[in-house]
């Protein structure tokens, strides 16, 4: 689910978006409460209408601002008040009431509850509280969004850090509103903690969410994080990964992220991927690496547009070419083929993953020499100039 905070896509719009056969992006709450408004959200008829998005959206209720902008909200029973960045010396509450009465304005089909977060790194207290507010602000949510007329999907967020009991408790509590709620997201996660917690922490909660309802892992974009949550169960993820590394000059690639700034690529005339049916690789007919290497060192604007469509198309495919596999029983030999194109060298594969993946019957390194081990910190960011390398 690729990331149009503030109604829109970096560098794209929503009809070339569109054309890429996304059908859901995710807008922010927070940032459309402020600007520009629910009056203005309301003339409009809609955040799909005021930025002519024809297809599904999904709300974040403004929670994660609770952390991003740490430095300017401040945290009680009520809600969450911040300064407001357009109006210096003013201050803005985010109450669970109104973060849904701005997604009702917005129009979202699917809405996040207003959550407590807090850095997933944190003990103690502070996260048995905001685990503990985060239920009963999803009360306050539900009771808020009953009775209006749009029909429009709330999902409650699990939050509980890396406490394996509190993630068990925040769990009991909100199954027991699996009547009042039409899917579950896993929150506060993806926050700087390390892998092998992250995703014992994904399978605790795939485990006891329900099957036939949407389970959503906010903020993951990796491509080797997508398909092990959802080896481990989960259905949708969001991040802005994807379009931030595309600003950079970062093609993904399923031989791993491509610099196009390296000089290496200056005469070379192989588009990123010939087998990508994005604008800009075009199936092999598009553009150019030396082009896009031209224009992502001159800092073109046009460099982060065409990178940001391939980027975009890259994960639209790898998350089609999953789905297409569970449905035919063969995911675990599409999860051996991506991490072996990907990595190259089962040396190379993150250990985190192989345990994972383990835990639910697929091992990566079934056909790995027996002397050979899985990377505990693995460099995820390479450039298949080094893969080439390897390969020789």
């Amino acid at each position: 689910m690729p990331v149009a905070t503030q109604a829109c896509m970096k560098g794209l719009t929503a009809q070339q978006v569109e054309s890429l056969g996304i059908t859901l992006l995710l807008n922010n709450t927070y940032h459309l409460g402020l600007r520009p408004g629910t009056a203005t959200l309301d003339s409009a008829g809609g955040a799909h209408r005021f930025q002519g998005w024809q297809r599904n959206m999904l709300t974040d209720s403004g929670g994660f601002q609770m952390v991003s902008l740490a430095k300017l909200q401040t945290t009680t029973e009520q809600g969450v008040e911040f300064e407001n960045p357009f109006k210096p010396g003013e201050r803005e509450l985010l109450t669970p009431e109104e973060s849904m009465r701005i997604q009702h304005s917005i129009g979202a089909d699917i809405m996040m509850q207003l959550d407590d977060v807090i850095a997933s790194t944190t003990t103690g207290p502070r996260m048995e509280e905001a685990m503990l507010r985060s239920v009963r602000w999803l009360d306050r949510c539900i009771q808020a969004h009953k009775g209006h007329e749009a029909k429009q999907n709330l999902f409650a967020i699990v939050q509980g850090g890396l406490d394996a009991q509190l993630r068990d408790h925040c769990l009991t509590e909100m199954l027991k509103r699996a009547d009042d709620l039409p899917g579950y997201a896993v929150g506060g996660l993806s926050g700087g903690e390390e892998k092998g917690i992250f995703w014992q922490i994904v399978s605790q909660c795939a485990q006891r969410l329900p099957a036939d309802k949407p389970r959503y892992v906010m903020g993951v974009g990796y491509s080797e994080d997508l398909l092990v949550c959802v080896a481990l169960g989960m259905d949708m993820a969001d991040c802005v990964f994807p379009t931030r590394t595309a600003r950079f000059g970062i093609a993904l690639t399923f031989d791993g992220p491509m610099n196009l700034r390296l000089k290496h690529y200056e005469n070379d005339d192989r588009v990123i991927d010939e087998s990508c049916p994005c604008p800009t690789c075009d199936s092999g007919k598009g553009l150019k690496r030396s082009v896009l290497w031209m224009i992502s060192r001159g800092k073109e604007t046009v460099g982060a547009h065409v990178v940001t469509l391939h980027n975009l198309m890259y994960q639209r495919r790898l998350l089609l070419q999953a789905r297409e596999a569970i449905i035919k029983g063969r995911y675990p030999e599409y999860l051996r083929t991506f991490f072996r194109r990907y990595y190259v060298t089962h040396s190379r594969y993150p250990a985190w993953a192989v345990a994972a993946l383990r835990s639910v019957g697929v091992d990566l390194m079934s056909d790995a020499p027996p002397d050979v081990e899985p990377a505990k910190d693995p460099a995820v960011t390479w450039d298949p100039i080094e893969v080439d390398a390897l390969k020789t």
